[in-house]
C-alpha cells in the first residue's frame, strides 16, 4: 500500500499528460523537425540552471520564469530560420541550439554546488516525487493549449503537412509558426520541469512515430500514440516499483522497445503509411 500511495502521483501525471505531447508530436513528425523538440526541452532547462546559478530553487516561480523565457527565445530562433530556400537544412540549425543549451547548462552548473545531480535531475527529471498542485497546474495549461490548437487545427495542419501550400492559400505561415513554437515552448517547458529533457523527447516522438507505422489518419495516429504513450507508462511505473529504477528511463526504454515492435509489425504487415492523409 505504501509504494502504491508513493506511486500514485507519479501515475497520474504519466496518464492526464502526455496526450498533448502526442497530438504535438504528429506536427513535430510531419513538419521533419525531429530534434525541435530537444532542443527547446534542453533550452528550458538551461533557463533553470540560470535560475539555480542566481540563487533560486528548482519549484520556485522564478525558476519557471527563467525556463519559459529561455524557451521562448529559442521559439523565435527557429520560427525565424525556417524559410522556402535554405542554403542550410533547419535541422541542423535546431541541432547546434541543442548542443549550445547543453553545452552553456553545463558551464552554469560547474559554478555551483551540486552541478551534477542539477545536470541529472534536467535529463530524467523528477517524476517519482512530482508534486499533485505542479501535475494539476500543467495539465490545466495543457487543457488551455490543447483549446487553442482546436481551434485553428486546419491552420496548423495545414503548415505542418505543406507550408508552400498553406503559403499559397494566404496563411501567413511565419506568425502561425511563431504562435506553434511558442505554444509549443510553453508545454516543453512546464512537462520538463517534471519529466525531463529525455522524458519529454521520448513522449513527443516516440507515440508519433509508432502510430505513424500503424496507421495513416491523423485521429488514428492521436488514438495509437497516446496509447502507447499510456501502456509505456504504465508497464514502466510497474517496472519501477520492482525493480527501484528511475521512472524517467524506464519509460524512455519502454517507448523505445514499443517503436521496434510497432516498425516490425508494420514490416510484417506490410503496411504502407500515407503521410498526406488528414482524416
Amino acid at each position: 500500500m505504501d509504494a502504491l500511495s508513493f506511486m500514485l502521483w507519479p501515475l497520474i501525471a504519466s496518464l492526464i499528460l502526455p496526450w498533448l505531447l502526442v497530438y504535438l508530436g504528429l506536427h513535430i513528425v510531419q513538419r521533419g523537425v525531429i530534434f525541435v523538440d530537444l532542443a527547446l526541452a534542453q533550452t528550458a532547462a538551461f533557463g533553470t540552471c540560470i535560475a539555480l546559478l542566481l540563487g533560486y530553487d528548482t519549484h520556485d516561480w522564478q525558476s519557471y520564469a527563467f525556463s519559459l523565457g529561455f524557451t521562448f527565445v529559442g521559439a523565435v530562433v527557429l520560427t525565424f530560420t525556417r524559410s522556402r530556400d535554405q542554403r542550410v537544412p533547419q535541422e541542423a540549425l535546431i541541432g547546434i541550439v541543442y548542443v549550445v543549451a547543453a553545452a552553456a547548462a553545463i558551464l552554469a552548473l560547474s559554478k555551483g554546488s551540486g552541478g551534477s545531480e542539477e545536470l541529472q535531475r534536467s535529463l530524467v527529471g523528477e517524476l517519482l516525487v512530482v508534486r499533485p498542485t505542479e501535475v494539476m497546474k500543467t495539465f490545466a495549461l495543457f487543457v488551455g493549449v490543447g483549446v487553442v490548437h482546436f481551434m485553428f487545427r486546419k491552420t496548423f495542419f495545414a503548415i505542418s503537412a505543406d507550408p508552400d501550400r498553406a503559403t499559397a492559400s494566404g496563411i501567413n505561415v511565419r506568425w502561425w509558426d511563431f504562435v506553434f513554437y511558442m505554444l509549443f515552448g510553453l508545454v516543453v517547458t512546464s512537462f520538463v520541469h517534471i519529466g525531463g529533457v529525455l522524458l519529454v523527447f521520448s513522449y513527443l516522438v516516440v507515440p508519433a512515430v509508432c502510430a505513424t507505422y500503424l496507421v495513416n489518419s491523423i485521429v488514428a495516429r492521436f488514438a495509437v500514440g497516446w496509447a502507447i504513450a499510456t501502456l509505456a507508462s504504465v508497464v514502466s511505473l510497474f517496472i519501477t516499483a520492482k525493480a527501484d529504477l528511475p521512472i524517467g528511463a524506464a519509460i524512455v526504454c519502454v517507448l523505445g522497445v514499443c517503436l521496434i515492435l510497432a516498425a516490425m509489425a508494420a514490416r510484417l504487415l506490410k503496411l504502407k503509411p500515407r503521410p498526406d492523409s488528414t482524416h
